[in-house]
């Protein structure tokens, strides 16, 4: 570990808090669905969406008919996902003649993109036209990120409203999102790095000649575009099959900070936005302040393990960190807080492999995972997956000191806490019951590159970071087969919609719900002690997969020997 590398986690870090308020103020406004210095440009093409589609901005919808809205939309673009891989052979914009998906990859891609997960079993330079990169993947990059934005905010009404029967309206909170703030803020970005020397062009490749003087094709295509709301809206898709690693995603030591910082951006400003719907920003920052102690102590975990090395490497007399899998111009620290900010996040985004991490430090973005994704977490995804936490923490609370459990005025009850255990406990039920189904048979058991305990954490980590919509690989899995596009697209699609019902719900109920003014006898859900109480519970629930994950391993081992035996 050396200095340079805690300024930079230091100055990520402060950069982070600073943006917080500004971030949250403005959507806040979205929230609100007041008027921003935008309107004057775009509120026409808003009010022309609503003309052309017949919808009416101002319709109050139940949490049920916001939940099928959802579902319909997220439903209706998976199936245009899907038809346009299968027939990007006969499509235009594409100059190389790539081919059609086949029916299991473009399902997996179809479902991997409209879920936000973005993880991908094929490689994008050699697979992907630039129209499918374009139509029928960027657009979810803006489209599944306002969804979960416009999820929390349906939350965040259900905690503000009193006596309520809606939680808003579905299409004019991701009309909102992606007109005033996803679709801005890109260009912009997509600005900033075509400056600093990523592509954006409709041309297939261009032949180079290398200093040796031999010829090289390198591939090109609408890089700086995908690469602004990949980063921004914690999809994680990379353009490449390098992703973040490759120096035509990812040129400079500015672009890497930018990218780390746009990844936590939305995230962290929606929890002051919370506190703003509620009307005490105390509860934002208490929610932040758990999650911030959450991410720092991964990254000085993750960051203390790459520095320390590979001991076998050591006694072979091969001093130094570890530098496998790494970009030499990052280095150790930047590629540390990169592997923690992404699975922190559900980015999925890599600028190096985890795969060739030490045992430790690639222990940390799995567990990050295996918490839920809240430690930020998805733009959107993380602060309701937060908040469900929070209920839980709230009841506990209660049962300590005797009452009713509240929670920003509003009681919570027998009806919110079931719902709330319901969504988090989808996570380690899906990822533990898949991960054991691949761990034993032998489509499953074929994919990993490598054997053992580390095959076996191969594995884990598809699953993991499936369900929990992150994206992010070990990289050592050969998952483009029909067993695994299978399975990984039906958990991510679990992982995504079966975490959102139960949480719309708890909104529903909430909004329903009379305000109750604090007392003498409510637990304070601002202090230090309600911080540390959030963060207790995450990582006992974390743990719920966490630990069987571990003991899964031997004996899956144990398992494939005697069907081995026996076959």
């Amino acid at each position: 570990m050396t200095v340079q590398g805690w300024l930079l986690i230091a100055a990520f870090v402060g950069i982070l808090l600073a943006i917080t308020k500004p971030m949250g103020l403005w959507l806040f406004a979205l929230y609100e669905g007041r008027r921003t210095p935008l309107h004057s440009a775009l509120g026409p093409v808003e009010r022309g969406f609503y003309k052309l589609s017949g919808i009416n901005p101002d319709e109050d919808q139940s949490w049920r008919r916001y939940a099928v809205h959802m579902l319909i939309f997220n439903g209706m673009l998976l199936l245009l996902t899907y038809v346009l891989l299968r027939a990007q052979a006969l499509l235009p914009l594409n100059p190389l003649g790539y081919g059609a998906l086949s029916e299991h990859l473009a399902f997996n891609t179809a479902v991997s993109f409209t879920t936000n997960t973005n993880w991908q079993s094929y490689g994008g330079e050699s697979t992907m036209s630039n129209l499918s990169q374009m139509l029928a993947l960027t657009i979810h990059n803006f489209l599944s990120a306002a969804t979960g934005i416009a999820l929390a905010f349906a939350l965040f009404r259900g905690f503000a409203r009193r006596s309520a029967s809606g939680i808003g309206n579905f299409w004019a909170d991701v009309t909102r999102v992606t007109l005033y703030l996803l679709l801005p803020v890109s260009i912009v970005y997509a600005l900033f790095l075509i400056a600093s020397g990523v592509p954006q062009t409709l041309a297939g490749s261009v032949d180079v000649s290398t200093l040796e003087g031999i010829k090289q094709t390198l591939a090109l295509g609408p890089v700086a575009s995908q690469e602004a709301i990949k980063m921004l809206g914690t999809n994680g898709g990379g353009f490449f099959n390098a992703n973040s690693a490759h120096p035509f995603e990812n040129p400079t030591a500015l672009t890497n900070l930018v990218q780390m910082l746009s990844i936590f951006a939305i995230g962290v400003g929606l929890t002051y936005t919370f506190g703003k719907a509620v009307g005490n920003t105390r509860q934002g920052w208490a929610i932040l302040a758990a999650m911030m102690v959450l991410f720092l102590a991964g990254t000085t975990i993750t960051y203390w393990q790459e520095s320390a090395g590979n001991p076998v490497l050591h006694a072979l007399a091969v001093p130094g960190g570890n530098m496998e899998g790494k970009e030499v111009r990052f280095g150790i620290a930047a590629s540390s807080l990169f592997s923690v900010v992404t699975t922190a996040a559900s980015c999925g985004a890599v600028n190096a492999m985890h795969d060739s991490f030490t045992a430790l430090g690639g222990l940390i973005p799995l567990f990050n995972m295996q918490l839920g994704e809240v430690v930020v977490g998805g733009v959107g995804a993380g602060i309701y997956g937060f908040l469900l936490f929070a209920i839980l923490a709230v009841f506990v609370a209660g049962l300590m000191v005797g009452r009713t459990p509240e929670y920003v005025g509003k009681k919570i009850e027998s009806r919110e806490v079931k719902l709330a255990v319901l969504a988090i406990a989808v996570l380690p039920l899906i990822i533990l019951g898949m991960t054991a189904i691949a761990a034993v048979l032998p489509a499953g058991l074929a994919g990993p590159l490598n054997k053992g305990p580390h095959g076996f954490s191969e594995i884990l980590y598809a699953f993991t970071s499936a369900v929990a919509n992150n994206g992010s690989a070990f990289a050592g899995l050969t998952a483009n087969t029909p067993f695994y596009d299978g399975m990984l697209g039906v958990a991510m699609w679990l992982g995504r919609f079966f975490i959102i019902i139960p949480m719309l719900a708890v909104a529903g109920s909430l909004a329903a719900k009379k305000y109750t003014p604090a007392s003498a006898g409510s637990f304070p859900t601002t202090g230090l002690l309600w911080t540390g109480l959030l963060v207790g519970i995450v990582l006992i629930v974390g743990g719920l997969t966490f630990l069987p994950g571990l003991a899964l391993g031997p004996i899956a081992d144990h398992l494939a020997m005697i069907s081995g035996k026996l076959s």
